[in-house]
């Protein structure tokens, strides 16, 4: 899961004590990391698949 932080005490034990209570087992993210901003296309699309190339 790529996270941008908009609160900077954001971290990571608390995002996932958050995903614990709120998401069933197989949904809770298997990795954390923070980005400072995500990859976007021109109209503003998130680019998946520059993510998954990281």
């Amino acid at each position: 899961m790529f996270v941008v932080k908009k609160e900077p005490s954001l971290t990571e034990d608390d995002l996932r004590r958050f995903c614990k209570e709120q998401l069933t087992g197989y949904k809770i993210p298997k990795f954390i990391e923070f980005r400072a901003e995500l990859p976007k296309t021109n109209v503003g699309k998130i680019l998946r698949r520059a993510l998954r190339e990281y």
